[in-house]
């Protein structure tokens, strides 16, 4: 799971998609394509939306998506366009680009970019994580599958 800043969108879909997996069987973790916060605990307004649907990210530390996520993890979800491009940015093939898609993909959603919250007020947190949350249950049954 990939934002800007690893710090309010990407932070809640690894906490979300953790809790619909097994994970003994599956890993899931997130990163930011900036450096801004290394780190950092994720934002209070993203823990305490997390916390109101029982889902602890309190104890996730911010780090920098890099080239070695691409072998570490069949699966990249990118939260927007710009972090797309970022991500891509940095495959070195296009096995490792094919593993990178769009969270919102995967539903049907007016939306094709999980909006950041950042400059938003907390119902902006509420809204993102609901969005999350749909686009974390059609992974989580696409995981099942396999």
């Amino acid at each position: 799971m990939v934002c800007l800043g690893n710090i309010c969108r990407s932070p809640l879909a690894e906490g979300i998609l953790q809790s619909k997996v097994d994970s003994d069987a599956i890993y899931v973790d997130s990163a930011g394509t900036g450096s801004y916060h290394l780190g950092n605990t994720p934002d209070r307004r993203s823990i305490a939306v997390g916390c109101k649907y029982d889902i602890d990210i309190s104890k996730q530390r911010c780090r920098k998506f890099t080239s070695q996520d691409f072998k570490d993890f069949d699966f990249i979800y990118v939260m927007d366009q710009n972090n797309y491009r970022s991500v891509i940015a940095l495959a070195s093939n296009d096995h490792e680009m094919t593993k990178v898609s769009l969270l919102l993909d995967g539903i049907d959603s007016e939306l094709k970019e999980v909006p950041d919250p950042y400059y938003d007020v907390d119902e902006g947190f509420e809204r993102i994580f609901h969005l999350i949350d749909e686009a974390c249950n059609a992974i989580a049954k696409k995981l099942e599958a396999k």
